[in-house]
């Protein structure tokens, strides 16, 4: 991957000075450098020439530097890198979102904008690269791999195939082909995956994936393709299977109780692998500001037993050798000047971040201004008219097949995000279902104007047995169409059209009451406020759809769930804006009610 240009005089001074005879610009100096290449912690100065180390030398030999920080007992390391996330997920534009996550050491993502190329295609991925020109934090784009992720299981506001690919692949901002999560189309020898892929592979670029629930010749049919990662753990044992079969294992800690068994089985390896990373995926503002991003994974890693420092070197010199890039990830001579200095290393606590030379935050501030590249952000992208209480109601088929009083058989998806079919028996009256206990009404819009906004209805389980009030929201991964959830239909109306009232949103409602509301009026999944406010709507829109009913599940963001709960590329029966669909088979269910 192509290295960030470094001004020839400038590489002169370096060279100049790493001999002696030109001063540093700047010297961090009595700290210990933390050596993630060989595993060691070791004294040393760092002398620094613009955006470059010039010079990694012996504790106290050099004192010719236009500015020199002292470091003592503390550690000088490489900056984070984080090696998939989307940051749309944060609900942030590029700018809030470095001043999230640059404080607390993130130097460099590499990005799949995949959620603004669903609503906004090719133009929302110009987007996110024009709008991440210029900030302290290095964003390395992908070309999203699969808009939308199973075609013909459900609509996004675009359809990106080969060509467009392509032309996106082509951009020298973009590094890759983003996770191919068309799982399905690639095993089935689907044409537009076969040329998707071909285009990632003819790049030179990246291939990334997301591997979900394969496992053995499925695994390696996969492999075969040309995709070559995977961050799809969900299940004990995934990271040893996907390491062994050759794949870069994007670690995440979105399920932190499988974290535990991952450091056992790392630990017990002749040898940590080269091929597995760090990343973050999904996280909202709120956590990114009260726990932390890819720094708040590795204090896990490091405080279920993995040692600091091979812990940083899943986010430093693992992730830069999976980038190809030899000008980071370490701190050595050369290399890019993304350094962070901590003053706890089993804490991952960070003082100081340097990007590129420049020291832009200090004890979690930033010191410097975040503001994004000259760009154009898609407005005005929800395109449904206001919703009525009865658009919730489920009822019985109307060709007469099923009574309007009695009962009736039907099918359920049982589970939030790992989904699997289940059946009950529903009472009927006057032709409309009587949701039952333990259960909730899920209701998908299709919101992107390519067909009528007819809502897609569903019973779930799994979701809790107490819910008051309802959940709407046009963030659901990863068609972003308008999804509810709740069993009151008139609750789920006063939520629906909240969030339809702001162009887009989540919102939580109790009968004709809004409770919490975020507005994303950008692409209906961004929010041009600062992360401190969004992440305070976040909390409190979070805390209201728990007041309502929702369950706070396994995943570290309850309210996750409800985005997340409609990825038609994960197995199992999940609803789309086309309705009922099995993402195991690769099937649209033509009926919710057996006869």
């Amino acid at each position: 991957m192509q290295r960030d240009e470094i001004d020839p005089e400038v590489r002169r001074r370096a060279v100049a000075a790493a001999r002696g005879r030109e001063k540093f610009d700047l010297l961090l100096c009595n700290g210990t450098v933390v050596d993630v290449g060989t595993g060691e912690l070791r004294s040393g100065d760092v002398g620094i020439v613009g955006p470059m180390i010039a010079s990694v030398h012996p504790e106290g030999t050099r004192s010719d530097a236009s500015e020199i920080v002292d470091c003592a007992g503390r550690y000088v390391a490489p900056g984070l890198i984080d090696m998939h996330v989307h940051f749309e997920s944060s609900m942030l534009t590029p700018g809030p979102y470095t001043e999230a996550v640059c404080p607390r050491g993130t130097t460099t993502i590499f990005c799949d904008p995949h959620e603004l190329a669903n609503v906004a295609g090719v133009e929302g991925v110009r987007y996110a690269v024009d709008a991440s020109r210029g900030l302290p934090v290095r964003f390395i784009v992908q070309a999203p791999s699969c808009v939308p992720p199973q075609p013909g299981l459900e609509l996004s506001g675009h359809d990106l195939m080969g060509p467009e690919i392509a032309e996106m692949l082509s951009w020298p901002e973009v590094g890759g082909l983003a996770e191919v999560m068309d799982m399905i189309g690639v095993l089935g020898d689907d044409r537009r995956m076969r040329d998707v892929v071909a285009a990632g592979l003819a790049s030179g670029k990246l291939v990334s994936g997301h591997a979900a629930g394969l496992t053995g010749s499925e695994l390696q049919a996969y492999l075969a393709s040309g995709i070559d990662s995977d961050h799809e753990i969900f299940m004990p044992g995934d990271v040893l299977a996907r390491l062994r079969a050759g794949l870069t294992v994007e670690l995440r800690g979105m399920i932190d109780p499988l974290l535990p068994q991952v450091v056992a089985d790392l630990a017990a390896l002749p040898e940590l692998p080269t091929h597995i990373v760090a990343c973050t995926d999904d996280l909202f503002a709120l956590t990114l500001l009260t726990e932390g991003g890819v720094d708040h994974l590795l204090r896990r890693l490091i405080g279920y037993g993995m040692p600091a420092v091979r812990a940083l070197r899943l986010a430093t010199y693992n992730a830069a050798y999976r980038l190809g890039r030899v000008d980071l990830g370490l701190v050595a001579a050369g290399r890019r000047a993304d350094l962070i200095v901590l003053s706890d290393l089993e804490a991952v606590r960070v003082d100081e971040v340097y990007s590129s030379g420049v020291h832009v935050a200090h004890e979690g501030r930033m010191l410097v201004s975040c503001e994004e590249g000259p760009s154009v952000p898609p407005l005005h992208t929800v395109r449904v008219a206001s919703l009525a209480p009865e658009d919730f109601v489920v009822r019985v088929a109307p060709d007469g097949s099923l009574p309007p009083v009695g009962t009736a058989r039907m099918r359920v998806i049982d589970g939030v995000i790992n989904t699997k079919w289940a059946e009950i028996e529903v009472e009927v009256t006057l032709g409309e279902v009587i949701v039952p206990p333990g259960h909730i009404i899920q209701a998908v819009v299709h919101r992107h104007g390519r067909i009528p906004a007819r809502p897609q209805l569903a019973l779930a389980s799994g979701w809790g047995d107490e819910w008051s009030g309802a959940v709407a929201t046009t963030v659901s991964h990863d068609t972003h169409n308008l999804v509810v959830f709740g069993r009151d239909p008139l609750s789920m109306a006063t939520a629906a059209n909240a969030v339809l009232a702001a162009d887009g949103g989540v919102a939580v409602a109790e009968g004709g009451n809004v409770l919490a509301m975020i507005a994303l009026p950008i692409a209906g999944i961004l929010s041009p406020l600062h992360a401190g406010e969004v992440a305070a709507a976040q909390r409190a829109t979070q805390d209201a759809a728990r007041e309502v009913g929702l369950p706070a599940g396994i995943l570290t963001q309850p309210l996750f769930q409800c985005l997340a709960s409609t990825l038609a590329c994960l197995p199992g029966p999940h609803l789309t804006d086309l309705g009922l669909i099995d993402g195991t088979t690769g099937e649209l269910v033509p009926d919710l009610f057996l006869v």
